[in-house]
């Protein structure tokens, strides 16, 4: 495969993530050209040409639409706010360009789904940034439930909590605007919800209740902004097969900094993770004596694959940096037409319905069912 011109709008946390992806994912896996950063958007141009000289891109602009125009760009990465996703998602899907967008896919539901035929009447691969699905740790959990190393799965419970957003004093930012969505639901709950996707498949009915921990935020300016969306929501959900399961999602949670634990439980066993300490899991199979049963602490290893790319021994430890360069080369893959591990926008449109039921059943104070 020729090495691919790579085009990247937006250069926060994020974008950060995808340069060092691109950079690095020849030097980790070696069986693909090495990508060439070819061109970069920001909101002005002194801040794009800094950014493209740090990342190491070749030509820098203020300009997201001149980016997508550029011959030499074949696959754009979209790390901007999320209410940007859909036009320029579209526009480089038109302009017949690969598109490697984080999530979610953006607010609106009805721009998820333009978003979706674009990418299919383009013939493009389009690609949704849930790289936590890639974690060696997350694909040796699907092998094992696969294998029925704890039975059937009859309930789960899955947790994300981070605390980004607990000061009550913090000022008021672009997150807690309505535009950016129902708040903790789609802003980061879409991350455990790709994780029961990728274990369990879609999500069927849910129930849902969201709150408010602070209903205003101080402006820098002096004065109050009354907070637009909700910071906690608590789900139950039913998955296929019957299985039951809680989700409950906080962004205002002291103490949590990247927090998605995992419980599953199953016939004979059961499984634990936390994203805090990703490169470990726990696992119990209800065998042997009852008096040597418990729960055994697993550290990834290069018998965790891909895990044997970046470090040639057990419990040195992945980071989330380097789930980014596993999705980046499940992308690559997906280019080229092989099987690949990836959340597409159709995959992804069917989360974003998930998200948007939950708030409807916090509106309308009741169950409802997914089709």
């Amino acid at each position: 495969m020729q090495p691919l011109g790579v085009g990247l709008i937006g250069t926060g946390y994020m974008g950060k993530c995808h340069a060092l992806a691109w950079t690095s994912v020849r030097a980790v896996f070696g069986d693909v050209a090495r990508p060439r950063l070819v061109h970069l958007a920001e909101a002005n141009i002194d801040l794009a040409q800094a950014r493209a000289a740090e990342f190491g891109f070749e030509k820098a602009t203020a300009d997201w639409r001149l980016l997508i125009c550029d011959p030499e760009v074949d696959v754009v990465s979209i790390t901007t706010p999320n209410q940007f996703h859909a036009d320029m998602a579209i526009a480089a899907l038109q302009a017949g360009k690969h598109v490697w967008c984080e999530k979610p896919m953006a607010p609106a539901y009805a721009d998820a789904e333009r978003m979706l035929h674009a990418a299919k009447a383009s013939g493009k691969a389009a690609v949704l940034g849930y790289n936590y699905i890639q974690n060696p740790v997350m694909r040796h959990i699907r092998a094992l439930i696969g294998e029925g190393a704890i039975g059937a799965v009859n309930h789960i419970r899955v947790e994300m909590d981070e605390d980004f957003m607990a000061d009550p004093d913090a000022f008021f930012y672009w997150k807690s605007e309505l535009s950016a969505g129902y708040g903790a639901l789609d802003d980061f709950a879409v991350h455990p919800l790709s994780l029961l996707w990728y274990l369990f498949g879609h999500v069927e009915a849910v129930v849902t209740d969201m709150v408010k921990p602070y209903a205003d935020r101080p402006l820098k300016d002096g004065g109050r902004r009354a907070v637009e969306n909700h910071d906690a929501a608590t789900v139950l959900l039913r998955l296929g097969g019957g299985i039951s399961a809680v989700l409950m999602a906080n962004r205002a949670a002291w103490g949590r900094k990247g927090r998605i634990a995992l419980q599953i439980y199953g016939s004979s066993g059961s499984i634990s993770y936390d994203q805090e300490r990703m490169n470990e899991f726990e696992l119990y199979q209800a065998q042997g004596r009852g008096t040597e049963q418990g729960f055994r602490k697993i550290l990834t290893s290069p018998a965790h694959p891909p895990y044997d790319r970046f470090v040639p021994a057990p419990g040195h430890g992945l980071g989330f940096n380097d789930l980014k360069i596993i999705e980046c080369r499940e992308l690559i893959r997906a280019i080229s037409g092989e099987p690949s591990s990836i959340v597409t926008f159709e995959d992804g449109l069917r989360i974003e319905k998930s998200v948007h039921a939950m708030a409807q059943s916090f509106h309308e104070r009741r169950w409802i069912e997914i089709g």
